[in-house]
């Protein structure tokens, strides 16, 4: 209720900004957000190729707690600077250089807990997170009561700050940006492997050692550099852009592009919306563009999106019930007009009831004598609810998709034929079927009785080269082109 309050008694000026700002803004007419903007693209694009590497090596918290424990190492250098040159503690490079050397002592805290005690690694994380945070919290503390009075601005590497970045920091974020993509590139190969298989990086003679500590000294140089205008929260831009980037590919190389991309325009965004919206703080304004684009990518990717998961999920539970509904029709057919234990009956001479199954016709001949014969025989929704054990609303939501396609035709009020396609479709999935449970019962032991449900389990997702062993396997047993009989009743 409060926040609701706040919404709404708040006058909408608060929140945004007349039009001629916005236009200035997003024509970049102003010399501060044009520094700010590229400052900030840098530091994005940077953060999503070094994150990527984080993120599929299993460390992507590496950066949170370089972030945090990087706050006294700020503390301990402005107390230092001030106490050998007063006035000098506020130097963005010597606080720099403090932030840098408490995340990398954080860093190797972690290494040393983990090598030489039992601790897990996520509690080494968690504890050493804890403990310099804390640490530089009391620190902050200490600094803002100094009297000296050049402790202001301090707070902004908590939060940061992108709206004060000058040119200065611009070009320092654009020679560490410069570093670490000329790094990325030479050492892309080796940061591969050793993010996906250390040992094999190990066993080909790589040195693992050095890889993981010059990836490490990336991160904590990329996340200090960030401190000034993200804050600690830099973790976040280095972990959502390439997380996002995992819904649009499977590819490593197209995975640190897209990451790379989704960071430098997530910074773009932010920092363009916190130009325009001056209440808005332009580091939580970044991180929350890119958990936008996450949520988005979440959705609507192209690789692992929900939405084209849902989708593939629901045209596969379609294609599923109509080869198990065709598949069904034609085993009550075949059972029908071969009765005789469900096995091939070979006609007798001059018998002409039986042409699909006459073993003097070639395969195409049969094929088409076989869909002849099959598509003139009717099944009932009986049959079809014996046969499959289906919910009656189950049979006809899968008839009616069946219908759509074509692959079977009503013949009656309560009938239905199959199509010639649907004679094919089902004469497939009924060989698939079979090629299977023989397989199950030939090679893995289990009895006839048992491997009809095995094989709907399986059958579904059984591909070409699958099938072609499975024949070769049963080639003895299984003329080629042919539905080889049920091994169980029908």
């Amino acid at each position: 209720m409060n926040i609701l309050f706040f919404l709404f008694a708040v006058p909408s000026t608060t929140f945004a900004a007349n039009s001629n700002d916005i236009i200035r803004v997003l024509t970049l007419q102003d010399y501060n957000t044009r520094v700010v903007l590229l400052g900030t693209m840098l530091l994005g694009i940077t953060s999503g190729i070094v994150g990527t590497f984080m993120l599929l090596r299993r460390q992507a918290l590496i950066g949170d707690v370089v972030s945090h424990s990087a706050l006294p190492g700020v503390a301990i250098a402005f107390l230092i600077g001030e106490a050998v040159l007063p006035g000098s503690g506020r130097s963005l490079h010597w606080l720099l250089a403090g932030a840098a050397a408490t995340g990398l002592l954080a860093v190797v805290c972690i290494g040393i807990i983990r090598r030489y005690s039992a601790i897990k690694p996520d509690a080494a994380l968690a504890t050493v997170l804890g403990v310099f945070f804390g640490f530089g919290a009391v620190l902050f503390k200490t600094v803002q009561e100094l009297p000296t009075g050049n402790q202001a601005g301090l707070q902004q590497f908590i939060l940061g700050s992108a709206s004060t970045m000058i040119a200065a920091d611009v070009a320092m974020i654009a020679k560490a940006t410069a570093v670490v993509l000329v790094l990325s590139l030479l050492l892309f190969k080796e940061l591969s492997i050793l993010s996906f298989d250390e040992e094999f990086a190990a066993a080909q003679g790589w040195p693992v050692g050095l890889l993981d500590l010059g990836l490490t000294g990336l991160v904590v140089g990329i996340t200090v550099i960030g401190l000034e205008s993200v804050g600690i929260l830099m973790v976040a831009l280095l972990i959502t852009p390439p997380t996002a980037a995992r819904f649009w590919t499977d590819n490593f190389a197209k995975m640190t592009y897209v990451a790379a991309a989704i960071g430098g325009t997530s910074a773009a965004v932010g920092s363009l919306l916190s130009a325009m919206v001056p209440k808005l703080a332009g580091g939580p304004t970044i991180v929350l563009s890119g958990t936008a684009f996450f949520v988005i990518s979440m959705l609507f990717g192209t690789q692992r999106g929900i939405v084209l998961r849902w989708l593939r999920h629901a045209h596969n539970r379609r294609r599923i019930g109509r080869d198990d509904l065709l598949r069904a029709m034609y085993e009550i057919v075949e059972a029908r007009l071969f009765p005789a234990d469900n096995q091939v009956v070979t006609p007798q001479h001059g018998d002409t009831s039986s042409p699909a199954r006459s073993p003097s016709l070639s395969a195409a001949s049969a094929t088409e004598a076989e869909s002849n014969l099959f598509s003139q025989q009717a099944v009932q929704l009986e049959e079809l609810f014996r046969h499959r054990s289906w919910s009656p609303r189950r049979v006809r939501t899968v008839i009616a998709a069946a219908e759509r396609e074509g692959t079977i035709r009503m013949d009656s009020e309560t009938g239905w034929r199959l199509t010639t396609s649907g004679v094919i479709t089902a004469r497939h999935a009924v060989r698939n079927h079979r090629l299977w449970e023989m397989y199950l019962i030939a090679h893995a032991e289990i009895a006839p009785s048992h491997v009809d449900r095995d094989a709907d389990d399986i059958e579904h997702i059984l591909g070409a080269e699958v099938i072609d062993q499975l024949e070769k396997l049963l080639a003895s047993r299984v003329p080629p082109a042919t539905v080889p009989p049920s091994p169980h009743p029908l």
